[in-house]
């Protein structure tokens, strides 16, 4: 059997060939031959062309549906909102429900859609409703080059004070960080609860940023801020056509994580290991058998503990008024701390009691001098003169 199969694969192979051209195709890439519209530079294989309603003249077979529940605070704005959402999703042939008793919305086919994906742009819009984006920004979502991703960032964070200030720092004061963010990405960002939504293109990789901003925030890996200032060399980066080949880490910024240290815990020394227990606490019988209170009446013991609130009250009496007292004693006047007007005062004094003192001594010094130097004559001359005068009253008196 294995001879006859061999030849009859071999004639294969050569039909193959000859039917290449001489070329030796495989058999099982046998489809996979250049086409002309490959090597077309006029084609833009990238480009996302709007869907024609005639490539799909049938109609959808099956019907597909997608329904989603909504916050009860979120119910009045989509009772005035419907209308808007019911009459955007119609033009694309999309049915939509509302309903209020089990709190869902509810998208689907009908025989009027043509476009096959336009479903799940109905299933992102109705989410969007639901996480409080306004109906007239979800109804973006319905364009093809419009996207949209959302957030979970509920069950990052465990502690529920870390995860509201790392919330708030996406936010920034005024917002500003968050505005930042926005215009940078070239998205449209909510924060709602546990959930960030963010709506964009992925052409521009501004969802895939937007995403890693969010986590990293809540991570704690790294601060808005700081993607922020990358973002913005990154824009100037871009714009030199010289630097479009090249690796930019050299011009980005590189931020270090400061550990801040944490106190350590006081280690408890540890005591040395006893196979025998504690000794047992004297119970309060046995107190009152120590102090002899067991023995005494009902009157004595009451009496006994009035006795020992009156004290532990007087004490407190005289300690708060003290206290009160202690705010009405003036404070101790420091001496060495005086002003210079009142020490030139001071100076002044001290040198008009050295002056007088000096006075004092000199005139004591004059007196000294003077009965010192007490000479005779001048007493002689004085006495004869005075006989002079008693001689003259008496020759006059006869």
């Amino acid at each position: 059997m294995a001879s006859e199969d061999e030849p009859n694969a071999a004639a294969v192979v050569a039909d193959d060939v000859e039917a290449g051209g001489g070329k030796n195709w495989r058999r099982k890439g046998k489809h996979d031959k250049p086409k002309p519209w490959d090597e077309d530079p006029n084609i833009d294989h990238w480009k996302i062309e709007k869907f024609d309603p005639a490539w799909n003249d049938g109609g959808m077979l099956e019907v597909s549906s997608f329904s989603t529940l909504f916050p009860q605070y979120r119910e009045k704005y989509l009772q005035e909102a419907w209308p808007i959402v019911k009459g955007s999703l119609k033009e694309h042939g999309i049915s939509c429900e509302l309903n209020l008793v089990e709190g869902s919305m509810t998208v689907s086919t009908t025989r009027k859609t043509r476009d096959p994906f336009i479903i799940i742009k109905a299933r992102e819009l109705i989410k969007l409703l639901s996480r409080s984006v306004p109906a007239p920004q979800a109804i973006k979502i319905l364009d093809d080059e419009m996207s949209c991703d959302i957030i979970k960032i509920g069950g990052l964070v465990r502690n529920k004070e870390r995860f509201v200030k790392r919330r708030e720092r996406l936010l920034g004061p005024n917002l500003s960080t968050l505005k930042a963010i926005e215009i940078l990405t070239g998205c449209y960002i909510l924060v709602q609860g546990n959930t960030v939504a963010a709506m964009g293109s992925y052409n521009g990789r501004g969802l895939k940023q937007v995403r890693r901003i969010v986590e990293d925030c809540m991570k704690n890996v790294k601060h808005p801020v700081y993607h922020i200032k990358e973002l913005l060399i990154k824009r100037e980066l871009a714009k030199n056509p010289a630097l479009a080949t090249e690796n930019w880490d050299r011009f980005l910024p590189k931020f270090k994580k400061k550990n801040v240290k944490q106190k350590k815990p006081q280690a408890k020394e540890k005591k040395p290991y006893t196979p025998f227990p504690p000794p047992q606490q004297p119970s309060k019988t046995d107190l009152e058998l120590e102090n002899g209170e067991y023995f005494m009446s009902d009157k004595k013991k009451s009496a006994k503990k009035w006795q020992e609130k009156q004290e532990k009250q007087s004490g407190r009496a005289e300690e708060n008024k003290r206290k009160r007292e202690a705010a009405f004693v003036p404070p101790k006047e420091n001496n060495a701390g005086t002003s210079e007007p009142d020490k030139n005062a001071d100076g002044n004094n001290g040198i008009a009691d050295i002056a007088k003192s000096l006075k004092k001594k000199a005139k004591e010094f004059r007196k000294n001098e003077a009965q010192e130097n007490v000479r005779a004559e001048s007493y002689i001359a004085s006495n004869e003169a005075a006989r002079e005068k008693k001689k003259k009253k008496s020759t006059k008196s006869k």
